[in-house]
């Protein structure tokens, strides 16, 4: 029998689909609520809570009160106790870390998480390496090495661990940006310490790697071939990245960084759009392309920090236009492991799955598989 905790962060990735890059803090949140976002930490970890269904027998469940656990537990049908207290509607890091030394008391096998990085910077404050942890991921920044692919990979793993399958741990890296900088287009990434997490590196992904000033040249083939095979009359949504920052530099063209943005015959017709505006817009045109590159030693295309490119986005546009740009030595760096989609919609992860063209140069190409 192995004894697991549960922290939901009931806000976190609250900020992604409305183009805020994040979720820290009370005055983001009540902007986001504002802009119209709705709280999905809970949904998407309710997946992997399902998917835990299947060992409910093998574990012992201690969790939070209402939305930071409770809550999800009862939807899964799992068998759970209720510990500590929460201020319900306004939970902030305090309740986290709370949260986290509480569990403890309880001597858990490994606490489970779902959050972003500022959840995992908090669990570390709180508790350290003294048990093994896992992520849940449900944020918008996801750059710590201590997170599962997706929930459904989360919940696959905890059955593992029920089942003792999985018995050693490693340590992970826990990262933040600052998110003031972020929103100003700048990344500054710190490294805040590490956590324990299961040793198994297929379901666990990497620490989100960047780029060295070597593959410039590279950035300049995919830019030119992009640039140059544009369709007219075509609405095209540029994804968040560096290297489709340089695609906007080769049109001549302001750029969000870390946002997406909106171009027609040669023109930015919207800036860091949110996920309404995208839909918005994509119902006057009649040709849309969807332009997203991979992020450097995780390999996903959907789902971390370009979450205003939303499930339902990506429905109406289709997967047939959808250009995935990289240079070859970031789709090397992969060594031979997929590319991963985690939308928050199971339905278009699948959709997603199977096999999709790399622009990697000047009609230089790649055909990777893409896994959810």
């Amino acid at each position: 029998m192995k004894t697991i905790g549960l922290i939901i962060n009931p806000v976190a990735g609250i900020g992604g689909k409305v183009g805020l890059k994040g979720s820290d803090g009370s005055e983001t949140l009540k902007k986001a609520l504002e802009l119209g976002a709705v709280r999905e930490s809970g949904k998407k970890a309710l997946v992997a809570l399902k998917k835990i269904k299947e060992v409910k027998e093998d574990v012992t469940i201690y969790t939070c009160p209402g939305e930071m656990g409770e809550d999800i537990c009862r939807q899964a049908g799992l068998n759970f106790h209720v510990v500590g207290e929460i201020n319900s509607g306004a939970t902030d890091a305090a309740d986290t870390k709370k949260a986290a030394r509480e569990l403890v008391k309880y001597e858990p096998d490994l606490i489970l998480f779902a959050g972003g990085d500022g959840t995992a910077r908090d669990v570390l404050d709180a508790i350290g390496t003294e048990v093994p942890v896992l992520g849940i991921p449900t944020g918008c920044k996801i750059h710590s090495g201590v997170y599962a692919l997706n929930p459904r990979s989360a919940g696959s793993l905890i059955c593992d661990f029920a089942r003792d399958k999985i018995k050693s741990t490693r340590e992970a890296e826990v990262m933040d940006i600052d998110e003031e900088m972020f929103r100003q287009g700048e990344v500054r990434a710190r490294l805040y310490g590490y956590l324990r997490v299961p040793n198994e590196k297929k379901r666990v992904q990497n620490l989100k790697s960047g780029r060295g000033h070597s593959e410039e040249g590279a950035l300049d083939l995919v830019a030119n071939y992009i640039v140059e095979t544009m369709e007219p009359d075509c609405l095209y949504i540029i994804g968040t990245g560096s290297t489709t920052a340089y695609i906007m530099k080769k049109l001549g063209l302001p750029n969000t960084l870390l946002g997406a943005d909106l171009v027609y015959n040669n023109t930015v017709i919207a800036s860091d759009c949110t996920e309404r505006q995208i839909l918005d817009a994509i119902k006057d045109y009649e040709k849309v392309k969807i332009i997203v590159t991979v992020i450097g030693g995780q390999g996903y295309i959907f789902g971390r920090g370009n979450q205003q490119i939303s499930a339902e986005v990506i429905k109406k546009v289709g997967k047939e236009n959808i250009i995935i740009v990289a240079t070859e030595d970031k789709m090397m760096s992969m060594f031979g492991r997929p590319l991963y989609v985690d939308t928050g919609d199971e339905a278009v992860n699948a959709y997603l799955r199977g096999y999709m063209r790399v622009v990697m140069g000047y009609e230089k190409f790649i055909v990777a598989k893409v896994s959810d």
